[in-house]
């Protein structure tokens, strides 16, 4: 069963997929990458020559209609996402896709609707790995006490870079290609919610510093998305957090979590480092996170296993991704409202 071969397709083979799903992909016995759509035929061809992919597709509905691939990886921009699931869903075909999940939440729910009408395919979202070397510490400190009653969280994530106004246009800063979703807010809050669960309201400010940038060509593009994000949550467990995530402040101190509870607070610094406190102490102290106890990316061999019935998805099911949807999407709403927004949406 182990063995079992798994014949997979790639839709879209950009850095990500280039850089982390294909190595992943080649390390998994019994699996071959059979073929590949890109933007344009000359890219996919480039990716096929690369990584020795015998089949190459002008387009994505001529991948999903090989009835010889069992599975695809999607690494598109997030406003194909829901299109190419559904698809090859109808197709047969299990589903990994790239993050962030999807452009809005009904994307995202259609794409779990979807999913849940084919349960006998993986749906499977990529994972957030920023924080993989410190969940199972935090998730085993936080179970055994360690800070008490959680009072409050802080995530801090801070660009070091000042603002640069008419700078060249990204993906993630066009709202037809992106959604809702701003900046790494998403990644950290996925991790934020392995550590001490889901928000159940959201309120936020935001800011375009930047409102203008380049295209291809040179001309001037009205930016939609913040790239200054406040936010205050209220977590299921009764906590509040704080989170704070800017692509413009110059010289900042970059990454940081605290976990403030009623007995101790941990404090995770902007490399990953583990440090910690209880009741009595005097000061913060390195908390010991031992190599053979982190987490390490096997998302592509979580995915095969997961079609072999190995073992079931847990980073990151469909599921989580739409909570974490919601929450992208009522920062928005909260920050255009001025309102308190609940959850689930």
């Amino acid at each position: 069963m182990a063995s079992e071969g798994i014949r997979l397709g790639l839709i879209g083979a950009g850095r990500n997929t280039r850089d982390r799903h294909i190595p992943g992909f080649q390390k998994v016995a019994g699996l071959e990458i059979a073929a590949v759509a890109n933007r344009s035929r000359a890219s996919g061809q480039a990716v096929a020559d690369q990584f020795n992919i015998p089949a190459v597709y002008d387009n994505w509905q001529e991948l999903l209609e090989d009835p010889s691939l069992d599975a695809v990886c999607i690494g598109t921009w997030p406003y194909m996402h829901r299109t190419l699931t559904i698809a090859a869903l109808d197709a047969g075909k299990h589903v990994l896709c790239e993050a962030r999940m999807a452009t809005t939440v009904q994307e995202a729910q259609e794409m779990l609707d979807a999913s849940r009408e084919c349960p006998d395919q993986v749906a499977q979202i990529v994972p957030s790995p920023l924080s993989f070397k410190i969940d199972n510490l935090l998730q085993e400190k936080i179970a055994e006490g360690y800070v008490g009653n959680i009072i409050a969280v802080s995530v801090q994530s801070l660009g070091n870079n000042f603002m640069d106004q008419g700078g060249p246009m990204h993906w993630r800063n066009d709202r037809d290609l992106s959604g809702f979703n701003i900046l790494n807010m998403g990644i950290w809050y996925e991790a934020m919610i392995r550590w001490v669960g889901r928000a159940t309201k959201v309120t936020s400010m935001t800011k375009i510093n930047v409102n203008s940038r380049q295209d291809e060509a040179g001309d001037a593009i009205s930016v939609t998305i913040p790239d200054h994000v406040n936010i205050v949550a209220e977590l299921a467990n009764g906590a509040h957090a704080n989170m704070q995530f800017s692509a413009v402040t110059g010289l900042s101190s970059g990454n940081g979590v605290w976990i403030y509870g009623s007995e101790g607070t941990i404090h995770v610094d902007g490399a990953m480092n583990v440090y910690g406190g209880r009741r009595g102490d005097d000061k913060l102290e390195p908390i010991p996170n031992p190599p053979e106890k982190q987490a390490v990316w096997r998302v592509e061999e979580e995915y095969c296993n997961a079609i072999r019935g190995l073992e079931k998805i847990t980073r990151t099911p469909f599921e989580v991704g739409v909570h974490y949807m919601e929450f992208t999407e009522a920062v928005t709403r909260s920050a255009q409202s001025g309102q308190t927004v609940s959850l689930p949406l």
